[in-house]
């Protein structure tokens, strides 16, 4: 996908915010821990390889990410320090993980005789995480036999190195504990069958660790925190207080390109869902769903100028239309995601608008939106 370099719509990225929320979260780490940043998804939108340079050098001793090829574009743009893939891949990707020292998670005997075979052809190690399911649901051991029998097969096998055991809670965000507890004990259960020994035992997430979970774990895999966003947010929902103030630092901003007076009875976009109810005044701006500016923000209000505009009409692919308040020029300044939490087009609130959460709006914004880093 081509970025548009060419069109007044950018994602700006507050990069001394980047920088803060990582410092802090380094210096919030319990003795001895280990930061290792999640920038699976493109940082969460933010922009995985320009960022990844500013965490480390703010204190990230790792990296987290969601498969092996945003692994190997971090490789590519010269980050030499750990990196954990946290979802699982084919066995057959074995080697070319263990080429570029990027570890990956296991979940069933079977990978772990698929893969070695394919490293002992290539003569090589791959380092492993024991993908421990505590009641998330979604990848990992969970059964007491199974667990026995991977550890029995990795016993002196130098075709891989036990770097981690690990597992993640489906709601360290909330307030009540009762699942989170649940979770603590099913994971240390099977870490009480372990016969081979990991390098780190880790648990810790963003909402773990800010939360003040009290929980033991090598390292801390900070993830939506680092970009200034709350992990507790949700819709319906007040957000539990973090131990340390969070900046958000995505903006997301455009301009008109295009004012007209319409009048009664004149529609407005596809399927015409609004009607003018007398003279209007419209002006288009050039984002639309293709850039992850989804349809259902119908109605959601952006920052014109100085003033917050309902959308009106279906969002388009490309474009979409605003109800101004008066004649305002092309060229008018459009702030559709502001960083400052309070303001009413902010990532939550547009999040809010959508019934959903922060962390699926700022995935949505995909690489034809151009991103700018400010505050370098």
């Amino acid at each position: 996908m081509i970025t548009a370099v060419n069109r007044p719509a950018a994602l700006h990225i507050d990069v001394a915010a980047i920088r803060e929320n990582t410092v802090n979260a380094k210096k919030h780490l319990k003795p001895g821990q280990k930061l290792f940043c999640v920038v699976k998804a493109n940082a969460y939108g933010h922009g995985a390889v320009a960022l990844a340079p500013v965490m480390e050098e703010a204190g990230a001793d790792g990296f987290c990410v969601a498969m092996l090829d945003e692994g190997l574009e971090l490789r590519r743009a010269q980050v030499v320090k750990p990196i954990l893939v946290l979802g699982l891949q084919p066995a057959a990707e074995a080697a070319l993980a263990a080429a570029n020292d990027i570890s990956l998670p296991v979940s069933s005997l079977e990978w772990l005789k698929e893969a070695e075979q394919v490293l002992r052809k290539e003569g090589l190690q791959l380092k492993i995480h024991l993908a421990i399911d505590s009641g998330m649901g979604r990848i990992g051991f969970s059964e007491d036999e199974d667990f026995k029998r991977v550890n029995d097969y990795l016993k002196d096998n130098d075709a891989f190195f036990v770097e981690g055991m690990f597992t993640h809670f489906a709601s360290a965000d909330s307030a009540d504990h009762a699942y989170f507890d649940y979770q603590v004990k099913r994971f240390k259960h099977l870490q009480s069958l372990l016969t081979v020994k990991p390098k780190w035992i880790h648990v810790d997430n963003t909402a773990a660790s800010l939360f003040e979970k009290d929980i033991d774990s090598d390292l801390v895999r900070f993830g939506i925190g680092l970009y200034g966003l709350n992990p507790s947010s949700a819709p319906g929902s007040a957000d539990l207080e973090p131990a340390f103030e969070l900046k958000p630092a995505m903006s997301f901003v455009s301009e008109l390109t295009y004012v007209k007076q319409i009048h009664k009875g004149y529609g407005v976009g596809y399927g015409s869902t609004h009607i003018a109810e007398g003279d209007e005044w419209i002006g288009t701006v050039p984002v639309g769903y293709a850039d992850g500016w989804i349809r259902k923000f119908q109605g959601f209000k952006v920052k014109v100028g100085d003033v917050y505009c309902p959308i009106v009409g279906r969002v388009c692919m490309d474009q979409f239309m605003v109800l101004l308040p008066k004649e305002m020029p092309a060229g008018t300044k459009v702030e559709l995601i502001s960083k400052d939490p309070a303001a009413p087009n902010s990532l939550r609130k547009a999040a809010d608008w959508l019934d959903t959460i922060h962390y699926e709006v700022a995935c949505l914004f995909n690489d034809r939106l151009a991103r700018v880093y400010d505050n370098k």
